[in-house]
């Protein structure tokens, strides 16, 4: 066991038992509780902070599958864990539950979860379990040992031959030594078996990372390795010509197969998981910046407070990094990304929506209650074409988190594994989020903005009456006019994309430089007519300045050289006359005196 001191990170619905373990633990030397939090989204947030400050301050996470009972949370705790691998993939994790289902369970050690003790488990056997798995080791309550993988063959072939199997021999009654050996063979291949049964099931979540496949593809085969051995080695000549029944080896399915040989085909310079979670870990952090807009454009997120915002950028975030699992499982080909970019933007909308409002989420509207996500579920064609169709570089942004492909953006093409790649990469999964949100938003506004529950839920103070809303709302009304009638068609002309990012003082927006050709063409009416002028006044633009320039010359030179010099003998002569003048008077004067 390690001296290191075990610094834990406890996540738990249940305010009663996070205090109730709180306080057994602190009593525990060694042992400190650096944080003790309810929500995944706030357990994100410490972990963005700690990684930022001091990563070591944290060395392991304790947590439960939401609840602990509905299948809802319990899934919703598994995509957390996903993506708390994904994010944070060295730190270990246990999980410390109420469940004990074994398809859960196969499920969660499927994603990287390192240890489980079911709620209960004897404080000191908890402790040991949260040290070994913080020192880099597995550990899985002794029910649950059917579910647990081994690591290698040599795991498999050293439980061969258990106790329990040599002991069923009567020192009484010897079986002759082949029939002991077929009794060893049968117990190590039934050992083989319970694993073999487990990997395969595993084999068949949804949704698994093609890594974690290829890895446990691997497994697999090692154990039908062993259990081949086990046949040849402890098959005598005589229980052959008995025709003592051998397990065959099954075939690897054509799927499997594949999944391995595309794991092969990726680049050794940097894992598709390993650039996913390092881009998703940055997005993260940044996250925990202001997300108050600062640009001149209003979005629709703006109505929402600070961290309701968010609540739903990780959510979404959470969404994407399972819909990019879900793409590698699917062995799906580069040509094919571009066909269904769109379809991939609809179902995140879908996804992020309803397990943002939770799918039964009901508020009362007049007389009646409805469900929320029913009833927005529809608005899917405006949103589509208002909002989500119009995200830009979505199929650069899927295409280089899974196939590794370079960038080209700003008419530049970098290398995967470079920073600016990198920089690139996150500009386009900020905006993505951020216009994913406001797609979210979009048909709340549209149909329940001035509902009380969805006020009191999720606006900022600054937002939440009625004049308040009415006035958002036409803002965004006359956003979408001029987007469509004069900033879109000014941006496809002069080949480039508007990108909202996140930075430190909050939503910030930039551009990047695209060829946008094929939609400078589609342009009719008043956006064509704008760009049409647009291109008219770069023509007459230096001609007109060449003009102004001339004209400016003759104006000035009339100015100074003709009526300013003009004006000066004017001003010269009545200067002079008004001196002529005062001197006449003066000689007056003094004839005056002299005669006297």
């Amino acid at each position: 066991m390690s001296d290191r001191p075990l610094k834990l990170l406890l996540i738990d619905q249940d305010p009663i038992f996070r205090l109730g373990l709180r306080v057994a633990l602190e009593a525990i030397p060694n042992l400190e509780v650096t944080g003790v939090v309810e929500t995944d989204t706030t357990a994100l947030q410490i972990l963005a902070e700690i990684a930022q400050e001091d990563p070591n301050q944290i060395n392991l996470v304790v947590l439960e599958f939401g609840n602990g009972r509905s299948t809802t949370s319990q899934q919703l705790g598994l995509q957390f864990c996903r993506q708390l691998r994904a994010l944070y993939p060295n730190l270990p994790i246990l999980l410390l539950s109420s469940v004990q289902e074994q398809g859960l369970l196969l499920a969660a050690k499927s994603i990287g979860i390192n240890g489980y003790c079911p709620k209960g488990t004897p404080l000191s056997e908890l402790v040991a379990a949260m040290q070994q798995v913080a020192d880099g080791g597995d550990y899985w309550f002794q029910d649950t040992q059917a579910i647990i993988t081994p690591n290698s063959c040599t795991d498999a072939i050293n439980r061969v031959s258990p106790p329990h199997a040599i002991n069923r021999v009567s020192p009484y009654s010897p079986l002759p030594l082949y029939r002991l050996r077929n009794n060893l063979r049968l117990s190590g291949i039934a050992q083989i078996e319970t694993t073999l049964a487990a990997v395969t099931a595993q084999l068949q979540v949804p949704g698994l990372p093609i890594l974690d496949r290829a890895i446990l593809a691997g497994q697999r085969r090692e154990l039908l390795a062993a259990r081949w051995l086990l046949n040849r080695l402890l098959v005598s000549s005589q229980e052959k010509q008995e025709d003592i029944p051998v397990a065959d080896e099954p075939p690897i399915t054509a799927s499997l197969s594949s999944a391995i040989q595309q794991r092969q085909t990726v680049s050794p310079l940097l894992s598709p998981g390993t650039l996913q979670s390092a881009l998703f870990a940055s997005c993260v952090n940044k996250l925990q910046f202001s997300l108050r807009n600062v640009t001149d454009i209003p979005l629709e997120i703006d109505i929402f407070r600070e961290d309701k915002k968010r609540e739903l950028l990780y959510l979404i975030l959470q969404k994407l990094a399972q819909q990019l699992d879900e793409l590698r499982a699917s062995q799906i080909e580069i040509n094919q990304l571009y066909e269904v970019k769109f379809r991939l933007l609809r179902e995140l909308w879908q996804a992020a929506i309803t397990d943002f409002f939770g799918k039964f989420y009901r508020i009362k509207v007049g007389d009646r209650y409805i469900e929320i996500v029913n009833y927005l579920l529809p608005s899917i064609e405006v949103v589509q074409r208002d909002i989500l169709n119009k995200i830009p570089l979505v199929y650069e942004l899927y295409s280089y988190l899974m196939f590794q492909t370079e960038l080209n953006i700003d008419n530049t093409s970098y290398p995967v594994v470079s920073a600016e790649a990198k920089s690139q990469a996150l500009m386009i999964l900020e905006n993505l989020l951020i216009q994913v949100a406001n797609g979210v938003v979009q048909p709340l506004l549209n149909s329940l903005a001035d509902v009380e529950a969805i006020k009191q839920n999720f606006y900022g103070r600054q937002l939440i009456s009625t004049r308040e809303i009415e006035r958002f709302r036409n803002d965004l009304s006359w956003k979408y006019r001029l987007k469509n009638y004069i900033s879109e068609p000014k941006a496809v002309f002069e080949s480039r994309y508007e990108l909202f990012v996140i930075a430190p003082r909050g939503i910030a927006n930039t551009s990047v430089y695209a060829p946008r050709n094929q939609e400078l063409v589609k342009l009719s009416n008043i956006p064509l007519v704008v760009t049409l002028l647009l291109e008219f006044s770069d023509a007459i633009a230096p001609r007109l300045k060449s003009l102004l320039a001339v004209v400016g010359s003759g104006i000035v030179f009339i100015l100074t050289q003709i009526i300013g010099r003009g004006l000066g003998l004017i001003g010269r002569g009545i200067l002079q006359g008004i001196g002529s003048a005062s001197l006449i008077e003066k000689n007056l004067r003094r004839n005056s005196d002299q005669s006297k």
